[in-house]
């Protein structure tokens, strides 16, 4: 047998197979072994890289938004909003930035049915001009709880039980049951919303209080909002059967086919601002993220559309290996001192390190578009091909520079070291609000799931009586019909 008859003609334009580091592969088919039979050879060095490379494709999963789509296309504006901030992809009318979304679910595995009933991400990572931006937030307005220190024990309350691997709804319950902010968010998840129909017919926000800085030096708070043009449907609970019970990618398979379609989804941005100096005017704190600001009040102001109009090349290269940060801005847009921003601004980095090694922003998908230089060398999966004799900051030897400066937020910052609750918890008014704007028939949706709910054998009688407690406290007719169906008196 001529071992070299499957080698590739020279003549033959279509590529051929290698090795990782280049070598022709002129059989792919059939180990390298000692005769016909075996055993293999410990020097088939192919098989042995064939196979540490399978071994390994797997990356960790996200501990939360494991399950996700992404998708590209970009950002116009379309309305003036540069007396507010100086950041320069908001610069002008017109003006076009591309961008990668990946929406996601949050509390379930990689693997899950997307008709399950949790919240859902809305991450848009914008590749301006000045580096990118990552608007990280979720298809809700507010969150569960307002400090990042709980933020592991309350994911760890909604994983499955670490003894049996089973959802159960008990472990929620028990949690937020010392936590009455969530409330708020419980006005969504067990509303009608609490299932979208798809990725497209779902709102997002940035959720986050942020800062925009105009060119003078000027701050104020701001808010992100996404609208889509198509509108907002959701998946109640028989359609959840019908929809899941065959297709676990309902949503992933929807936002694919139709922008393959041309039906290309499409949100409306709008935005909030407040001055700084009225946050005080309101009876709740305006950087607590379980609270949203009355548009009544603060209107939503137009500035662009998002429009997804070219699917991912490679799930795994745009989406799984996809990633986000509430650190990444631009000058023009800051941070404020929302206690859950805060925590996320280390959180998603660092998680991003340890899923995708520490040179995770090289990835094509995850590093900026435009001229980007920096002294971090090395480390593990560097593939940065450097020649520069100087790696370090400042040097007569080369020519780079600071950027020019930028206006950040300048408020003086005082105060003593203290573990404490804000002074504005406010718990209860604007998630009866929320109920109370719901139709009747919406209403009693909202009532049966919390009755499924707290009919869980394993919550406690008092686990059911502090709920009963906290929605009386928000809706009193709520909180007596709670009372009714699951025959308890409030606790407190």
């Amino acid at each position: 047998m001529d071992p070299y008859k499957h080698r590739p003609s020279s003549s033959h334009n279509s590529p051929f197979m290698t090795t990782n580091s280049g070598a022709p592969v002129y059989n792919n088919n059939s180990s390298l072994t000692v005769g016909p039979r075996g055993p293999i050879l410990l020097e088939e060095y192919h098989l042995v890289e064939k196979l540490a490379n399978f071994d390994r494709e797997r990356i960790p999963e996200r501990v939360v938004h494991a399950r996700g789509a992404s998708a590209k296309g970009f950002f116009e504006v379309t309305h003036d909003i540069s007396h507010l901030t100086c950041a320069d992809f908001l610069r002008a009318p017109g003006v076009q930035t591309p961008v990668i979304v990946r929406f996601s679910t949050v509390t379930n595995e990689r693997g899950s049915p997307e008709t399950l009933r949790d919240p859902r991400g809305f991450a848009v990572k914008f590749y301006t001009r000045e580096g990118n931006f990552d608007l990280v937030g979720n298809n809700f307005p507010v969150f569960f709880i307002r400090d990042g220190l709980k933020f592991p024990d309350m994911v760890h309350a909604l994983k499955p039980n670490p003894k049996s691997q089973i959802h159960e709804k008990w472990r929620a319950l028990d949690f937020f049951s010392h936590h009455p902010e969530s409330l708020h968010m419980f006005t969504f998840l067990f509303d009608d919303v609490g299932v979208p129909q798809d990725y497209r017919h779902m709102e997002g926000s940035g959720v986050h209080t942020y800062t925009l800085i105009n060119k003078a030096g000027k701050s104020l708070y701001v808010k992100f909002h996404w609208k889509p043009t198509c509108g907002v449907k959701s998946l109640l609970e028989d359609e959840c059967i019908k929809v899941g019970g065959a297709n676990h990618s309902h949503a992933t398979q929807d936002l694919y086919y139709s922008i393959s379609a041309g039906n290309y989804p499409e949100w409306k941005l709008f935005i909030q601002t407040m001055d700084p100096d009225h946050e005080d005017k309101f009876d709740f704190d305006p950087l607590d993220v379980t609270k949203t600001w009355p548009e009544d009040i603060i209107p939503l102001q137009p500035v662009g559309r998002l429009v997804l109009n070219k699917n991912i090349d490679n799930f795994f290269a745009e989406n799984e290996q996809l990633a986000f940060c509430p650190a990444v801005i631009v000058p023009g847009i800051y941070y404020s001192d929302d206690k859950m921003l805060q925590t996320r601004i280390f959180s998603y980095a660092d998680t991003q390190r340890y899923r995708l090694g520490p040179n995770y922003l090289q990835l094509p998908v995850n590093a900026p578009k435009c001229a980007h230089h920096n002294n971090h060398h090395e480390g593990a999966m560097n593939f940065m091909h450097r020649d520069e004799e100087v790696n370090y900051f400042p040097s007569r030897y080369n020519s780079v520079r600071h950027a020019d400066a930028y206006p950040i937020p300048s408020r003086v910052l005082s105060g003593k070291r203290e573990r404490c609750i804000i002074d504005k918890e406010n718990n209860f008014k604007q998630p009866g609000e929320r109920y109370r704007s719901f139709a009747p028939e919406r209403q009693e949706r909202f009532i049966c799931r919390w009755i499924d709910a707290l009919s869980d054998p394993k919550v406690t009688h008092e686990i059911r009586s502090i709920w009963v407690s906290y929605w009386s406290q928000a809706d009193k007719s709520l909180g007596q019909k709670l009372a009714s169906r699951l025959s308890v008196k409030p606790s407190i």
